[in-house]
């Protein structure tokens, strides 16, 4: 039988064991939810229309608002794993639930147009946004989700945040993935690996060869979780040798993230 024709039942006995967990006042176990395996090959596409579900990749991270339950289904009938895109630490003005936020959780931009980045410290306002969308990450079946924009304190977001208010924000976000059944995932905060990768299942980087930052990711290689990276300036020859003796999952990605893609391995 297909791994996957079990999802539903598979899904449900971990949203259980992490209630369970949650009524003791515990964090849901990371045992309970998807552990990526170390090297896996993974497809990263967060624009296009269409998602290409015949690329030769075991992991697909895609865009939470852009793909329905059938795409999940369709990926997972491949014998694929998917990854939840969603950006928890900007605000994103198309998105559906942009008119939610209200103006003063707005800052700076963070370079992208139509995203600024978005005051973490106010809990409260953006708890129920966020678990709003992990809700619909879990109905979709979705086996994991990639936390975005989650470094707020080390750029110029128009809020003096720090450390200590991105680890809340972010230790919130793995616990509330997990308490769902969803493997969470960090992406980039280099700078919090040490404290946070006990609460995650794996990592995403972006160009950690390009500004020599690798090795800051050693917590997650050593604690045998998968590292899902990307460059987008560098040559293959130029890091997947040392991304392979690593063991990350490493991609050379154009900076739009479409379809094309060439892997390391």
């Amino acid at each position: 039988m297909h791994n996957f024709l079990t999802g539903h039942l598979r899904r449900w006995l971990a949203v259980c064991v992490a209630l369970a967990a949650f009524s003791l006042g515990g964090r849901a176990g990371a045992a309970e939810v998807w552990h990526p395996p170390q090297g896996a090959s993974w497809q990263w596409q967060l624009s296009g229309s269409v998602v290409d579900t015949t690329v030769p990749a075991e992991v697909y991270d895609i865009d939470m608002f852009d793909n329905d339950a059938a795409i999940v289904k369709d990926l997972h009938s491949r014998g694929k794993r998917v990854i939840c895109y969603m950006s928890a630490g900007s605000y994103e003005h198309w998105r559906p639930d942009a008119g939610r936020f209200p103006s003063r959780v707005i800052g700076h931009s963070n370079g992208w147009a139509g995203e600024r980045w978005l005051d973490i410290r106010k809990l409260s306002i953006l708890r129920p946004i966020m678990e709003a969308r992990m809700k619909k990450c879990a109905a979709r079946d979705y086996d994991g989700i990639e936390f975005d924009n989650v470094d707020g304190y080390a750029n110029r977001t128009g809020f003096p945040l720090s450390r200590s208010d991105q680890r809340t924000f972010n230790l919130f976000l793995a616990r509330a993935a997990h308490h769902r059944g969803l493997a969470a995932g960090l992406k980039n905060d280099l700078g919090q690996i040490p404290a946070l990768e006990p609460h995650f299942e794996f990592a995403v980087n972006e160009q950690c060869f390009q500004y020599h930052e690798c090795r800051r990711l050693k917590p997650f290689v050593d604690a045998g979780k998968a590292v899902f990276h990307v460059e987008y300036k560098l040559g293959r020859s130029d890091f997947c040798t040392r991304a392979n003796s690593l063991h990350f999952s490493s991609l050379k990605k154009r900076l739009n993230l479409g379809v094309w893609r060439r892997s390391c391995r």
